[in-house]
C-alpha cells in the first residue's frame, strides 16, 4: 500500500499570514466545512488543523504527510490474535509483507488488517460449503 506523497504549501503572503495569526488568536472554534456540512473534529484533529493554520499564519512553509504505523512482531501477533511465532514463520514464508529495521521484524498495520479480512473471508466460504447438520439422512 503506497503512502500518499508529502505536500509542501508556501508559506503565505505577508498579509493573509496576518489575517489568518490574528483569526487564530485566542480562539478555541475552528470550524470545518465540507460540502457545506459542518463538522465537528475530534480534540486530535482539531489540534493538528489548528498547528497547520498556525504556522501559515506566520508565514511559515508547512508539509503535511502521513505515517503508516509498523507494528513488532508481538504487537501484529497479538492484533492478529495468533502466536508470535507462528507470525513470524508467515513472513517467513512471504505470507505476509515484513520489513526489516537491523535485525527486527517490522509488519505495517494494513497488512495484518489485509490478512485478517482474507481469513474472514476464507471462514465465510468454508462455513458456506459445508452441509447443514439438518442435511443428514434422515430415513
Amino acid at each position: 500500500m503506497a503512502l500518499i506523497a508529502p505536500r509542501i504549501t508556501a508559506g503565505l503572503p505577508a498579509d493573509d499570514a496576518r489575517n489568518l495569526a490574528r483569526s487564530l488568536q485566542d480562539s478555541n472554534d475552528i470550524t470545518v466545512f465540507v460540502d457545506g456540512t459542518v463538522h465537528r473534529l475530534p480534540d486530535e484533529a482539531r489540534d493538528a488543523v489548528v498547528d497547520l493554520l498556525a504556522r501559515l499564519g506566520r508565514g511559515e512553509t508547512v508539509t503535511v504527510s502521513s505515517v503508516e504505523e509498523m507494528l513488532t512482531t508481538s504487537r501484529a501477533a497479538e492484533l492478529a490474535g495468533i502466536s508470535h511465532t507462528y507470525l513470524r514463520n508467515m513472513t517467513d514464508r512471504g505470507e505476509i509483507p515484513v520489513e526489516y529495521r537491523g535485525t527486527h521484524r517490522r509488519i505495517r498495520q494494513a497488512a495484518i488488517m489485509a490478512w485478517l479480512e482474507t481469513q474472514k473471508t476464507k471462514h465465510a466460504e468454508t462455513t458456506a460449503a459445508q452441509p447443514g447438520e439438518n442435511d443428514s439422512d434422515a430415513g
